[in-house]
């Protein structure tokens, strides 16, 4: 089982660097994807790593932007995180502003997913349910095709991922969906509790 601070640690430090509630719950979303993840991919005995993993990797983006990846280190030493977390952390921002480069499958499935549960967030609260539950690989694949939706969200970066992990865009966006789906509840009832 690898290491990881309590999860009371990884979110004080989460909420100390990041006050913008779309942060935090996208930090929450990506927790629970990767807790999910953990599970689907069989290193279950690793799921709070995975999951801190998740919670923490934007811990630098909202007061350092220009340093994203960069100053993180730094930021999870203060509530002792391993080098493999900090590794972690760190490679999701591979090529985009870092040279750490994702080579567990973890970091592979946090770089792929990272992107993607922007999107598929984004395209939830565009449904009538404002939820992923009832959300299908068919109507994401024709979000994902219109550049102009969630433009902020690099298509890029998902088809590059999906290729790290050896996997069809629709494996990683129906797997992706399932995550979400597995924690929206938790994410919501957190948010409300802000």
């Amino acid at each position: 089982m690898r290491a990881c601070p309590d999860r009371e640690a990884a979110l004080g430090l989460l909420k100390t660097y990041n006050s913008e509630p779309f942060h935090i719950q996208h930090a929450l979303t990506v927790e629970g994807t990767m807790r999910w993840y953990a599970q689907d991919l069989g290193y279950g005995e690793d799921a709070d790593f995975w999951a801190t993993v998740g919670l923490l990797h934007d811990v630098d983006f909202e007061k350092w932007p220009e340093e994203h990846c960069k100053k993180a280190p730094e930021l999870l030493a203060e509530i002792g995180c391993s080098d493999e977390l900090i590794h972690a952390v760190c490679s999701h921002g591979f090529g985009l502003c870092c040279d750490v480069e994702p080579t567990h499958e973890m970091e592979k499935v946090l770089f792929a997913a990272d992107e993607l549960t922007g999107l598929i967030g984004a395209a939830a609260r565009m449904r009538p349910s404002k939820s992923c539950q009832d959300m299908e690989v068919s109507s994401l694949k024709k979000k994902f095709k219109d550049k102009k939706f969630a433009a902020g969200c690099s298509r890029e970066v998902i088809q590059d991922g999906a290729e790290k992990l050896g996997w069809t865009l629709e494996e990683l966006m129906d797997k992706t969906i399932q995550a979400m789906r597995s924690c929206e509840d938790s994410v919501n009832r957190a948010m409300e509790a802000l």
